[in-house]
């Protein structure tokens, strides 16, 4: 099983790796529309929700779900467009892990939320010349994914968690079409007459979505969420050696001793793994 969630992890982060490729000649907001996009029509071919009834409400939750994660994906994009792979996800993952914590007073939560913002500016701040809005990005990443989480728990509840997310990627696909596309549309249309754009968008979108999710689904079955959390601390150091493999973005000591802090950190909050889940990036 821990086979399948490194396939999931690896999967996830090439597609990342073929967002950075794209962003030489497209708007990475447009990039994540293209994912957003390709995402929900992968998602709706293998969950056919529709045979499940849906009212105006859960509807309206799934959309929310959507919207957020394809803002998380924003922010993510923005943020990779700017700064290396393996450093916007050790940033972003102080979503989850402040989510991990949220509340509690024990001493081993607080041990991790300290080791996550010391390798958060082990990453970001140790660096010379590391663009700020990058940072950013990846920070406002690290909230939509805390927000995430917390509406994508309350879907889950409910028992529709991937037929939610299908509609509720389709359902964000279409409302913020314009506020994505408009950038690029202004700047350069041509850009959508190229088959390679919506090949590579078609590929992120499945990479980065349908099969790390499907995946998890499987692990989640066969170990339950306590060791999947344990395993999400995998993730920091999978985006940074596909950032290196893929994009030659080789890690400094110093990020290498961040992104290290930040696995520590998700290893330490494990035990509520309930609340933690890998992320749509």
């Amino acid at each position: 099983m821990p086979l399948f969630f490194v396939v999931g992890a690896v999967s996830q982060y090439i597609g990342a790796a073929v967002g950075v490729f794209l962003f030489e000649t497209t708007d990475p907001a447009a990039v994540a529309w293209l994912r957003a996009a390709a995402a929900a029509v992968a998602l709706l071919a293998w969950r056919r929700p529709w045979r499940t009834r849906w009212t105006r409400r859960s509807i309206a939750a799934a959309g929310g779900f959507g919207m957020v994660t394809v803002a998380m994906n924003v922010a993510f994009f923005e943020a990779i467009d700017r700064i290396p792979l393996g450093t916007a996800v050790a940033i972003e993952f102080i979503g989850p892990v402040a989510v991990a914590v949220l509340g509690s007073r024990r001493v081993r939560d607080l041990v991790a939320i300290v080791l996550a913002g010391v390798g958060v500016v082990l990453v970001a701040g140790a660096q010379l010349g590391v663009d700020p809005a990058g940072v950013g990005f990846a920070l406002l990443a690290a909230a939509l994914w805390a927000g995430y989480i917390l509406v994508g728990k309350r879907v889950a509840d409910a028992g529709s968690g991937l037929d939610s997310l299908a509609v509720g990627m389709a359902v964000a696909a279409v409302v913020l079409a314009a506020p994505l596309l408009s950038h690029q549309l202004v700047d350069d249309a041509s850009v959508f007459s190229d088959p390679r754009v919506w090949a590579l968008g078609a590929a992120v979108g499945v990479l980065s979505t349908a099969v790390p999710y499907g995946l998890d689904q499987v692990v989640l079955r066969r170990m339950g969420r306590a060791r999947f959390a344990l395993l999400l601390a995998l993730l920091p150091a999978t985006a940074a050696v596909v950032g290196a493999v893929a994009l030659a973005q080789r890690p400094t000591i110093a990020e290498v001793a961040g992104i290290a802090l930040v696995m520590a950190a998700l290893v330490v909050s494990a035990e509520r793994g309930d609340t933690v889940g890998r992320s749509k990036n």
